[in-house]
């Protein structure tokens, strides 16, 4: 039996690609306050009285994701078009996720294991993995890998103050 062949530098800059996309919009409310965080959905509820992605889904958070995760792409030697593709697929699927999450009422920033972390992580890794060169193992991996930072590393950034949530 074989055993499949993994790209672990292309895992290892995927994974840094999905951090960068992620931390950026929090590292910037951290840096800006409220200031230039207008929600995506400017306020928007539909018929069941909550809104459609909710407060803390902003435009500061989307355009931070994509500057930072280019910027993170370039030094990674892959093309900035990807980092862009990239950050945009890993808000998409985190705004997935919210839709989700409102629509079962869940208060905003509430915990969802698994929903917090699989659509934001899956969506970008699925739909760029040729441009990535990472295999189905590969994909798997780093959604496990970013779904046990969720876990066990957010409570630490909680701590130190770096995020508002434990998770």
């Amino acid at each position: 039996m074989t055993l499949p062949s993994f790209c672990w530098l292309c895992i290892f800059q995927a994974f840094v690609l999905l951090i960068a996309a992620n931390g950026a919009p929090v590292i910037t409310g951290k840096l800006f306050g409220s200031r230039l965080a207008g929600p995506i959905d400017n306020g928007l509820k539909l018929r069941d009285g909550y809104r459609l992605f909710g407060g803390t889904k902003t435009w500061r958070g989307l355009i931070s994701a994509v500057l930072f995760t280019t910027a993170v792409a370039i030094l990674c030697g892959l093309e900035p078009l990807t980092g862009v593709l990239f950050s945009t697929l890993t808000v998409a699927g985190d705004l997935f996720s919210s839709f989700i999450k409102r629509r079962r009422g869940n208060a905003e920033s509430s915990r969802a294991r698994g929903l917090d972390t699989v659509p934001e992580s899956l969506l970008p890794l699925w739909l760029l993995k040729d441009s990535l060169a990472l295999n189905h193992i590969g994909i798997a991996l780093i959604v496990f890998l970013f779904f046990l930072c969720e876990e066990f590393i957010s409570p630490v950034l909680y701590r130190l103050h770096i995020r508002d949530q434990p998770y």
